[in-house]
């Protein structure tokens, strides 16, 4: 069972899979604590939010409210409802919760999938699911990235705002090594040009990867 804030389908915006047609599955709960988190609805779960299906599934708007579903009930939602098989699982933290399951099942629709995870909980999840980390170093929650999630994961994709970011970055892979030949990418946080720039000169320097939020700039879900 897995607790969904909200299942809806776009193009996803962001890192490796920039411009594929995809359905984002979002998970409630999140203990990380990012200071810029865009999805902060996503972080309690409060049982006064939980509602039926058809409230979340339909849902138009930002809002804490969630739903449980079953991983065959999200397999159906998804297949009966949208043409994308690319399928994002995403939050909050997907990795609070057993991914098994679910990947699994969706594989076994035709689909493929990919996790977007802050590096701070174990991955489980199929062995040919696309896991990226964004990994999420000193936040509120005060939780520590995994040396294990770092070696899953097939990109790297890390949120820059200033050079200390970048610092962090280099600090955790000395310690926490990213498996032979992930893709590690820096995201500019909220477009701000300085580290916009930033991220590009380091990136050249590196021969890493620039991944732009194209989906703000396009201002879609």
């Amino acid at each position: 069972m897995y607790r969904v804030n909200e299942i809806f389908e776009t193009i996803q915006g962001e890192g490796t899979f920039t411009g594929v047609p995809s359905v984002f599955v979002r998970l409630q709960g999140c203990p990380v604590g990012c200071a810029w988190c865009d999805t902060k609805q996503t972080w309690e779960t409060d049982e006064k939010d939980q509602q039926d299906k058809i409230f979340i599934i339909d849902k138009s708007e930002d809002s804490p409210t969630w739903c449980w579903l079953r991983a065959e009930d999200i397999v159906t939602e998804i297949t009966q409802r949208y043409h994308a098989k690319h399928i994002v699982i995403t939050g909050g933290e997907p990795c609070l919760y057993d991914l098994v399951p679910l990947t699994d099942a969706l594989e076994q629709a035709g689909c493929q999938c990919q996790i977007e995870t802050s590096g701070t909980y174990t991955v489980r999840a199929s062995e040919n699911t696309w896991v990226t980390v964004s990994p999420k170093i000193n936040m509120r929650g005060k939780l520590p990235v995994l040396a294990s999630a770092m070696a899953r994961g097939n990109e790297i994709k890390h949120p820059v705002g200033t050079e200390k970011d970048i610092t962090q970055l280099e600090t955790l892979l000395e310690a926490c090594p990213a498996s032979p030949g992930a893709t590690i990418a820096l995201q500019p946080v909220s477009q701000k040009p300085r580290a916009t720039q930033l991220c590009i000169d380091t990136c050249i320097a590196r021969g890493w990867r620039l991944s732009v939020q194209t989906h703000k700039y396009l201002h879609i879900a």
